[in-house]
């Protein structure tokens, strides 16, 4: 019969839905969860053998805090109205009716007690500091956009990224599996949160107006886009940086060191130069996964280099 709609399969129906969630996660923020994993490990890897088992676990507390905060950052900015309809970035689950507000409120709570009782299983390598850095880890995941002091509403995003997900999880991912902090540990985790912080950066420059609106301090809020550009290309200034004092350390070769240096410096340039140009949302949201994806290949790079090295 003409004009005939079928009925969904249960199968498209789940997919749907599967896809839904998955958009939720924020995929493109990914790569801020497992870089430092992949350093960490690195670093920790000169010192002795791989301990598979810590680093697997570190990898799934680190995925699952980034993913606990992403559905905390769509419920709070939902319920605080930074996402409304003015918005121009990708659609948020809860904002866009494809998810209630209460469920993603509960799959929030699910996931961060999934990486608490993942961080459990770390104990027995780090003791009681690695309780309080997964607790703190966690609590701020929530306080990113909840709380009586939400952190990205008071202009602390960033300094949260470049903690959490640079110093902490490399650190923490070395002290685990070699029960010491390294040197080099602070400095690579610098470098990777410093680019974990660009994603943060070029999401904020493309949402300032409707931050703005929602009360939403964000730095770029504050100061403006001309800061945000700055704060960009500082960012990957670190980074180029970064091998270069790890070569120092011994951590890397010379020439692998100056290798990625200058490689980050080109790549920085061209990133630079695209979010100068970035005039549309639709710029931003690509520069913002090319803001991702160079994170996942500078983490990468950066702990191959340095297991050549070891």
């Amino acid at each position: 019969m003409v004009g005939r709609t079928e009925a969904a399969t249960p199968w498209a129906v789940w997919a749907g839905r599967a896809g839904i969630w998955w958009e939720a996660t924020r995929p493109r923020t990914l790569p801020a969860a497992v870089s430092p994993v992949l350093v960490g490990t690195a670093l920790a890897a000169r010192e002795g053998p791989v301990q598979p088992g810590p680093a697997v676990a570190c990898l799934g507390f680190a995925l699952l805090v980034q993913v606990g905060t992403n559905f905390a950052n769509d419920y709070y900015d939902f319920l605080k109205g930074a996402d409304t309809a003015e918005r121009v970035g990708p659609r948020r689950a809860v904002a866009s009716g494809l998810i209630a507000p209460v469920v993603m409120r509960r799959a929030m709570i699910g996931v961060f007690v999934a990486a608490f009782l993942v961080g459990l299983t770390l104990l027995g390598q780090g003791g009681w500091p690695l309780l309080v850095v997964g607790v703190a880890s966690i609590v701020c995941g929530v306080a990113y956009t909840g709380g009586p002091y939400p952190l990205a509403y008071h202009g602390w995003g960033d300094v949260f990224v470049f903690i959490f997900f640079g110093l902490v999880a490399v650190g923490a991912t070395c002290f685990v599996q070699t029960g010491r902090l390294l040197p080099e540990v602070w400095l690579a985790g610098a470098g990777i949160g410093a680019l974990a912080t660009n994603i943060l950066v070029a999401n904020n420059y493309r949402d300032v107006e409707t931050d703005a609106k929602a009360g939403k301090r964000t730095l770029l809020v504050r100061w403006g886009r001309g800061y945000g550009r700055c704060q960009f290309a500082a960012a990957h200034v670190v980074a180029a940086v970064v091998p270069v004092g790890l070569a120092g350390l011994g951590a890397l070769s010379v020439a692998a060191g100056a290798g990625l240096s200058v490689a980050s410096l080109l790549v920085g340039l061209g990133q630079a130069r695209e979010q100068a140009r970035a005039m549309t949302p639709q710029a931003c949201i690509t520069l913002l996964g090319h803001t991702g994806r160079w994170l996942a290949v500078y983490g990468l790079a950066l702990a191959g280099l340095i297991l050549g090295t070891g």
